[in-house]
């Protein structure tokens, strides 16, 4: 990682190491502001991947599958794993992905990564169907909203549970309102950590 800063982020189960490019936006670059898809958004530690840690870090995972889609620095993969979660952090991101295994050595948490888009998700699909499958701010844009209600289906059965954290972004509603009226079951709550944020719980029906 280039020059960074390290935080410290207490959780229920303990304090969390963390560390971060120091300027994100020194990370952009010409084409990939070009190609949206390409922003350093993994770079930032953002509230609804603490509200999502803090929510994870109260389970007893012992032994349960986690997959995390869009990982970023890896907090709530990490917290998954302290909790005793078998995880595998993904992110479309190579940055991403590295920097998630970084964090996760730094807190000695056993951590798989693995670069992962939701348009070819082969390698988490061929493990499904996960217990818990975990996501925080990743529904920023609506072109999103498409490929996380096709792809979530084919990751859990009846059994798992998606855990999705969201500051209320106009496409996380509508990602809401689609899987009401679709095939899931959801239960939204506040966090204790940010008032912005609420965590949105997911079944099958």
């Amino acid at each position: 990682m280039s020059e960074s800063v390290e935080e410290r982020i207490a959780l229920p189960l303990g304090e969390v190491a963390l560390a971060r490019p120091r300027d994100s936006e020194a990370l952009l670059t010409e084409e990939g502001f070009e190609r949206e898809e390409f922003l350093p958004y993994w770079a930032e530690l953002w509230s609804s991947a603490v509200a999502l840690a803090d929510d994870v870090a109260r389970r007893s995972l012992r032994g349960a599958s986690v997959l995390e889609l869009g990982c970023g620095l890896g907090l709530p993969s990490i917290a998954a794993a302290l909790a005793g979660g078998r995880v595998l952090a993904t992110d479309w991101s190579p940055d991403a992905v590295r920097a998630t295994a970084a964090n996760a050595a730094l807190n000695d948490a056993a951590v798989e990564t693995a670069r992962v888009a939701w348009s070819a998700a082969d390698a988490v699909l061929e493990r499904a169907p996960w217990r818990y499958v975990l996501a925080s701010d990743v529904l920023y844009e609506h072109r999103n909203v498409d490929q996380l209600l096709d792809l979530l289906p084919r990751l859990v059965d009846k059994t798992g549970r998606v855990l999705i954290a969201d500051p209320g972004r106009r496409p996380a509603a509508e990602f809401l309102a689609r899987a009401r009226a679709g095939p899931w079951h959801v239960r939204t709550t506040g966090s204790p950590r940010s008032p912005r944020v609420s965590i949105h719980r997911l079944r099958r029906r």
